[in-house]
């Protein structure tokens, strides 16, 4: 079969979307790209021309619009598209011209074009784009079948360095493809190719071929409402992100709900996978709607509650309303805040303590739609019954990367007895296989098997083993680690244990001191000795480890301020700012081993009984995608928690094939290759032997 080329790629894309009613418009250079910009904008916005009295814009006005949409960065370009611009008409009039219809998405003018030439500081052909409104926005990048995809993504690069500028500065998403292999990205130069995504259906299954991606994603329709809906301004970075497919349909699945039934529902969607974005965009689009009167994003502690209150606020700021308290929470719930981000804690108190229900009596019967993150953790109990019990208009959404079913139920309740069915799942398989988290490579460590968990010797052994190997697991500091031990007294005699070896590394340790112990803890899997009574004497243990932090950061922190102790930790281990020393390993019972997220985790340290839920969690902080040099999460157990992980794995991937998760172990994969090698010499223990198969086959 001969190779199709990147001509008949290209005649063939173009025919496909012919068939799906895209206009084919030729356009060999930027000044009929202008030429049919102008038109396409005026059939768009004919209604308003129509009340103008006319059906065309003056080259004048036109020269408007250019120079208006020729300013900014590419990042502020994306505003604009998104906006209404107020032109001024030559009679003196005002037309408030649109460049992308965001609410009728369906209801943009589709045209695909190709070759395309444009002079930039080189005269460049672009292979395939998609216009909207006359606006390059999509651009596409060929080649041949059997070269290597990464060329076409090469290519892009080379462009925004030599040629786009203009109307190409729109240019939304990027497709690449060599046939057989077809993969999308937004216009975020740079970002890498790990940020370029496949397209799938509803239940995972990839749209590879450019074919099959074409009819999906170039659905009129569908690619309408991905730029208009499902692409997103981050503020944080400047830069245009969009949502993958599962994230997608996740959204789209909460929408149809809220739209055509009062039902609830959750999304199980893996740890790592972008929950963040996925429920910001799910609260911003419901908040949209007229028939909701208030979105709430309901977290479970106030550490969370802080960072998804500065997440959301990078991506779109003042679009979220965080509370502080649960006075300022009623506020809010009076106030003309949409969205509004709150704890349970806060919640259950508004709604169960007389002096807070009364003040909100009056929006009990409010069409309020509830988003819980973590949808395990905390709503098995009583603030759960309490604020849907009072609040008898809500609709209730929640995330997890961990469901409770009924392997895995602490006392018999099951995550879909709490939020009804499940809507859609993307598995930590999935992710894996999309390389959009990493797998891991899990060690268990034997040096003190038959010893006492509790021995002085057992815990000196496991502290020096830790700061023997801890440059090699984590490359030379470059990444930081977490030590998970099981309960406060355990991790006070750590810490000290450390420190008397004179460590090379910083270390420092977190734990809450909270007089009311939460049993709902339990249902993480993890200890609840991560809480404990300020009677014991752990705060003054507390404040002496944080003295040693103070005096190795040039800090000022007590236990009287906790909460700054934290969110300095959360800081340095996130490595973010290249000013600030970095914190290379934290001790920790339960804080940082669920909702904490940081790519510059690779390691974790586990001395601690965990499972189900409990330990992918904990496991998940280590494999978020960041560089080549990270290839997977590292594990290191100091238990024997072996049958642990793999059950815990089987139940949150919905397989048995633990080899797609976890790496199998280094003396495994050497014994294996040992084994092939041997057998490969003693069948061809020469070069010439290989000239003696006869097929390809062999």
């Amino acid at each position: 079969m001969p190779v199709q080329s990147e001509a008949a790629l290209e005649n063939g894309l173009i025919a496909t979307l012919q068939q799906m009613n895209y206009e084919y418009v030729q356009i060999e250079e930027e000044k009929n790209l202008w030429t049919n910009f102008k038109s396409q904008l005026e059939k768009h916005n004919w209604k308003r021309l129509e009340e103008t009295g006319r059906t065309e814009f003056t080259e004048a006005e036109f020269e408007k619009i250019l120079i208006y949409l020729e300013g900014g960065t590419r990042f502020e370009k994306a505003k604009k598209l998104r906006d209404l611009f107020p032109l001024e008409l030559d009679d003196g009039e005002r037309l408030w011209v649109e460049f992308l219809n965001r609410t009728h998405w369906c209801q943009n003018e589709f045209q695909v074009s190709h070759q395309i030439t444009v002079e930039g500081r080189k005269k460049c052909r672009y292979d395939v784009t998609i216009l909207i409104n006359g606006l390059p926005l999509v651009q596409i990048e060929l080649k041949r079948r059997g070269v290597e995809l990464k060329q076409a993504y090469n290519q892009i690069q080379r462009y925004h360095k030599t040629s786009f500028h203009g109307l190409f500065d729109y240019v939304q998403l990027f497709v690449i493809s060599n046939g057989v292999n077809t993969r999308y990205f937004a216009n975020n130069p740079n970002s890498g190719y790990k940020f370029t995504f496949n397209w799938t259906d509803a239940d995972n299954v990839p749209f590879n071929e450019l074919e099959k991606f074409a009819t999906s994603f170039f659905d009129k329709c569908t690619l309408g409402k991905i730029i208009g809906k499902y692409i997103v301004l981050y503020e944080g970075d400047k830069c245009l992100m969009v949502l993958r497919p599962y994230q997608f349909y996740a959204v789209e699945k909460i929408l149809d709900r809220v739209k055509n039934s009062n039902n609830n529902g959750y999304i199980w969607h893996t740890t790592g996978a972008g929950k963040t974005l996925t429920s910001f965009k799910a609260a911003q689009l419901v908040a949209e709607s007229d028939d909701v009167d208030k979105v709430m994003f309901v977290v479970d502690r106030h550490d969370l509650d802080t960072q998804m209150q500065s997440e959301y606020e990078a991506f779109e700021p003042g679009a979220v309303d965080s509370t502080d308290n649960t006075d300022e929470l009623v506020k809010r719930l009076h106030g003309n805040s949409k969205i509004i981000i709150t704890t349970i804690q806060k919640l259950n108190a508004a709604v169960s303590k007389q002096w807070y229900s009364r003040r909100i009596e009056e929006i009990r019967h409010s069409r309020i739609v509830m988003i819980f993150d973590e949808c395990h953790r905390s709503h098995f109990g009583d603030c759960h019954k309490n604020i849907v019990r009072f609040f008898d208009n809500t609709q209730i959404f929640g995330f997890t990367g961990t469901p409770i079913f009924v392997e895995n139920a602490v006392d018999g309740h099951t995550t879909k007895e709490i939020f009804g069915n499940c809507l859609h799942k993307y598995l930590i398989k999935d992710a894996i296989a999309d390389e959009n988290v990493l797998g891991f490579l899990v060690e268990y460590y034997h040096g003190n098997a038959d010893v006492d968990n509790a021995s002085q010797n057992r815990m000196t052994e496991i502290a020096k083993f830790i700061l023997n190997n801890f440059n090699k697991s984590t490359f030379d500091g470059e990444f930081d680690a977490l030590f998970a031990v099981q309960s406060v007294p355990t991790l006070i005699r750590y810490y000290k244990i450390f420190k008397s070896l004179d460590p090379k590394i910083r270390i420092g340790a977190v734990f809450t001191y909270a007089s009311n112990s939460s049993q709902d803890d339990a249902l993480t899997g993890m200890n609840t000795g991560s809480y404990v009574s300020e009677s014991t004497g752990e705060a003054d243990e507390l404040q002496a480890i944080m003295d040693d932090y103070n005096d190795m950061f040039g800090t000022s922190f007590t236990t009287e301020n906790f909460r700054a102790y934290y969110d300095d930790i959360n800081l340095r281990m996130k490595k973010k700012k290249t000013d600030m020393k970095s914190l290379d390993l934290c001790l920790v019972v339960g804080m940082f081993l669920t909702g904490f997220d940081s790519k510059k985790l690779n390691t974790l340290y586990v001395d601690k009984n965990m499972d189900y839920h409990g330990l992918l969690q904990a496991f998940s902080r280590t494999n978020r995608v960041l560089n080549e040099k990270k290839r997977f999460g590292k594990i290191v157990c100091f238990r024997n928690l072996k049958s642990n992980v793999d059950a815990s794995i089987k139940l949150f991937s919905n397989s048995n094939n633990l080899e797609d998760i976890v790496r199998p172990p280094f003396n495994e994969v050497k014994k294996n290759y040992q084994e092939l090698t041997t057998n490969f010499l003693e069948q061809y223990p020469t070069p010439s032997s290989i000239d003696l198969l006869q097929s390809e086959k062999d």
